[in-house]
């Protein structure tokens, strides 16, 4: 790295005059430089007289002051990695935000909230077609306007990505930025978007998936997308009349929580939300869409690669947007103390919502009657059920399987020494795609459509059980100092399956999963110890058989 730093001040500061300068932050770097023969000075703040000038990227104090030194010829030497940033800041855009890329992003030049693997990586060649986003752009246009699909296929998985990302970048001063997004606009409507779904999926790596990368990111900048919606066929009226909800701002918890509103942004729309001034410093944010994970990697599309889209409630009055729509939530922090807090939002409509307790069942019939919005919630304090709307039209009275819900999340928190109720609720939401196997854990839980009766179906639980669900929930309730990665990893949450079923829903061990039936334990058993138990093979089914004969030793019953 030292020659590539060398090499890089020495070329920024070519055919200028004056001395380089260092923040004072880099003495390493001043050393370096010194010692290489150039005359360089630790510098606390960035001065005119200086040829180059050598800073981080985590301070944008002196943003104006750095770009007018470029602007006038001086060399500016800045790095630094923005994916920490980015992982304390959810629902800010790191292009936007980070304070580097508000130095940077006026010369065209930004910096990821991506890693990459460390190694080493060959320089292009001048025979090597070599990937630019600005290329790649117009050969994608071309492509699209004379048919001839022959782009790259790695160009056009990059060219999604980067899109996605410089749409990110605030275009507002930068005529150049401003008319790329006319020219991305003017080729979507070109091309129209792919009418992406389970029947008619598209390729990762194809036209189609780079086209929904974009238009996703195009919506969020703020540009009107509600055409492409409409020529889809599927843009839902939403109400003209604003909506006002109350949620709770109290936020006990170590971790941030979702509250539902109950409210529904059909595809295409804006909501506008409105909130008082001391709600709008409290760190709340808005989220459109609870299907949050990322599908930009799959080799196949059933749906766009990203659905959801968040960001701050920092100012009373907001404008907020999704393409695909999705249900409203309003995001407290961790530790919120704020109370009740009324949020009003317009262009919305009701979505099909029971919580236990609260809703009575001549309120449920009737909403899920007359409310047309495609996915609906069914909520208790401790789990909240996220489906769509046709499964729950079949849900005549949606008490009696959550009171079941409640009884299995209390067992949850026993076998976790936890309090009850919970801190804030679990999710489980239905997507008709997730981003890896056939549930994962997370907040929220993601299983697939498929699953969705089971979740809902009171006599299907009491009857056959409910392992998935109970396995990704005790999946969260792992602690890191009483794990032994990776072997236990997928072993000491089946733990929350096993109690589950034997003390809420009367399933004994033996019949609550197939592998824990008395012929495949004692087959495992046998296998293992014939093995001389290596510990490379202790793990899911083998580890979970060492706890429970521990379990069985030292209480004899649950909780004896």
């Amino acid at each position: 790295m030292g020659p590539f730093l060398l090499n890089a001040v020495r070329w920024l500061g070519r055919g200028q005059t004056g001395k380089f300068g260092v923040n004072t932050s880099l003495k390493n770097l001043c050393t370096l430089l010194s010692k290489y023969g150039l005359e360089c000075s630790l510098q606390p703040h960035v001065t005119q007289d200086l040829r180059v000038y050598c800073c981080t990227a985590y301070s944008d104090k002196e943003a104006k002051q750095l770009q007018e030194f470029v602007a006038e010829g001086g060399g500016l030497l800045i790095g630094g990695q923005a994916w920490w940033w980015a992982s304390q800041n959810p629902g800010r855009s790191a292009l936007a935000h980070f304070p580097g890329n508000i130095i940077l992003n006026c010369f065209g030049l930004s910096i990821l909230a991506q890693t990459l693997h460390a190694g080493c990586f060959p320089v292009p060649t001048p025979k090597m077609q070599s990937y630019h986003f600005r290329k790649a752009l117009s050969e994608f246009q071309a492509a699209l306007s004379h048919g001839a699909r022959n782009l790259e296929k790695q160009w056009l998985a990059k060219l999604g990505a980067d899109g996605a990302a410089f749409l990110q970048i605030p275009a507002q001063g930068v005529p150049a930025y401003i008319s790329l997004h006319r020219f991305i606009k003017k080729m979507l409507h070109l091309s129209g978007l792919p009418a992406v779904s389970r029947e008619h999926p598209v390729a990762g790596d194809s036209f189609e998936a780079a086209v929904l990368c974009l238009a996703t990111e195009l919506a969020r900048s703020g540009t009107d997308c509600s055409q492409l919606v409409q020529e889809l066929g599927t843009c839902s009226c939403s109400s003209g009349h604003p909506i006002t909800v109350e949620i709770d701002g109290n936020n006990p918890g170590h971790c941030d929580a979702w509250v539902s509103t109950g409210l529904y942004l059909p595809r295409g729309e804006s909501a506008e939300v409105s909130l008082s001034e001391a709600a709008a410093s409290a760190g709340l944010k808005v989220q459109i869409g609870c299907h949050t994970d990322n599908l930009t990697k799959a080799s196949k599309l059933s749906r766009a690669p990203v659905v959801t889209h968040q960001c701050c409630l920092d100012r009373s009055i907001q404008s907020v947007s999704c393409l695909w729509g999705g249900l409203l939530y309003v995001i407290v922090p961790k530790s919120s103390k704020l109370g009740p807090v009324s949020v009003t939002i317009k262009r919305v409509v009701p979505a099909p919502y029971y919580k236990l307790g609260k809703t009575s069942l001549e309120e449920w019939k009737k909403c899920i009657q007359e409310r047309q919005a495609p996915w609906g919630e069914l909520a208790t304090d401790n789990i909240i059920l996220t489906v769509p709307t046709a499964n729950l039209r079949d849900l005549e009275d949606p008490e009696p399987v959550l009171h079941l819900w409640d009884e299995m999340m209390h067992a949850i928190a026993q076998l976790a020494a936890r309090p009850f109720p919970f801190c804030r609720p679990e999710r489980i939401v239905a997507d008709v795609q997730i981003s890896a196997g056939w549930m994962h854990s997370g907040y929220p839980i993601m299983c697939h459509l498929e699953s969705v009766q089971e979740l809902i179906n009171e006599a299907s639980i009491r009857s056959t059980g409910l392992w998935g669900p109970i396995h990704e929930l005790g999946h969260n309730q792992q602690q890191q100092v009483w794990e032994f990665p990776p072997h236990t990893t997928e072993a000491t949450c089946n733990l929350w399956s096993v109690y589950v079923h034997e003390t809420v829903l009367d399933i004994p061990r033996s019949k609550a999963h197939p592998a824990l039936s008395p012929p495949e334990r004692e087959k495992r058993i046998k296998t293992h110890l014939g093995k001389g138990a290596p510990l490379n093979d202790w793990n899911v089914w083998t580890a979970l058989e060492t706890y429970l004969q521990v379990w069985s030793r030292k209480a004899g019953r649950w909780g004896g």
